[in-house]
């Protein structure tokens, strides 16, 4: 009996990060590569895919902020994350020396954490390009002489290219931090609308929510008014509840209003659930978007 391969969604091509994530978060899995971010949930929404696995932060680069704001907008929920440490290399067709390479393309992020490389390599010309496997899939195919990519050990592998130099990103300690959703079970639309006094409630993810979760992400919004920040965050400090992560985004569509992202250490228990009840009195509207083991 053939046993069905799970499809896990990501953004980008195939030998990315997002791939490498993916297949050690999900050994053995179908990884399904989309061309845009929307796409992938999409895809979850839809049931095409089983799962995806979406990068939300960088160490050096901050929060992938499409994504936080298709979380907030999409009926998905988070089961888990992990941080895979990020290791550049100048990636090219198999005949290519490093000696020729005039052109590096690569994802402007990637290119911006290897200045290190460019400034000792002066006539080499970064080229931003709109993907880092992508960059590797696009030098091999045209086997361009004087040309080379910047990705990860997966592209090279995917692309058959050979790496001319390894390791060379400016900071060792580069993580990126990634996210496996799956379908939420919540009505269509209801979280990001929710109104005061409707928080959130983490029992109706039960079914979704993985043993030994310790760790919940949220979103919620304020109303502006003085002390709101403060007595939102008192939920949390009242019962001993450590934030490892407060962050405000602007709400799509109502300028100037913001929503905050929050993530704290609790999984679905008593004191997290009492938090959420307390926050529902005074924000306009939370969401739950995850309980998950802490990576």
């Amino acid at each position: 009996m053939k046993v069905a391969v799970m499809k896990v969604a990501i953004q980008g091509e195939l030998g990315s990060f997002s791939h490498e994530a993916a297949e050690r978060m999900l050994p053995g899995c179908a990884v399904v590569s989309c061309a845009r971010s929307a796409e992938v949930f999409d895809r979850v929404e839809k049931g095409s895919v089983a799962a995806a696995v979406i990068p939300i932060e960088n160490s050096l680069a901050g929060t992938v902020a499409e994504h936080a704001d298709l979380l907030v907008a999409r009926d998905v929920f988070i089961q888990a994350e992990f941080l895979l440490c990020i290791v550049h290399n100048v990636i090219a067709a198999p005949s290519v020396k490093l000696g020729a390479v005039r052109r590096v393309f690569s994802h402007p992020v990637a290119l911006d954490q290897c200045r290190d490389f460019f400034r000792h390599h002066p006539k080499i010309e970064p080229v931003p390009f709109y993907d880092t496997a992508g960059s590797v899939k696009y030098v091999v195919a045209e086997n361009l002489p004087d040309a080379a990519g910047i990705a990860g050990r997966h592209a090279a592998r995917e692309y058959s290219g050979k790496i001319l130099q390894a390791g060379i990103e400016d900071d060792k300690r580069n993580f990126t931090r990634f996210f496996l959703i799956r379908k939420s079970v919540a009505k269509p639309g209801a979280a990001a609308t929710r109104q005061k006094g409707r928080a959130g409630s983490a029992s109706r993810y039960q079914r979704l929510i993985p043993p030994g979760a310790n760790k919940t992400s949220i979103a919620y919004k304020l109303k502006n008014q003085p002390g709101a920040l403060f007595k939102s965050l008192s939920v949390f400090a009242l019962r001993d509840i450590s934030l490892s992560k407060i962050e405000s985004r602007p709400l799509r569509g109502r300028p100037w209003e913001y929503v905050f992202y929050v993530d704290f250490l609790r999984g679905d228990d008593e004191p997290a659930r009492n938090a959420l009840r307390h926050l529902g009195e005074v924000a306009e509207f939370v969401k739950v978007l995850g309980i998950y083991p802490a990576a």
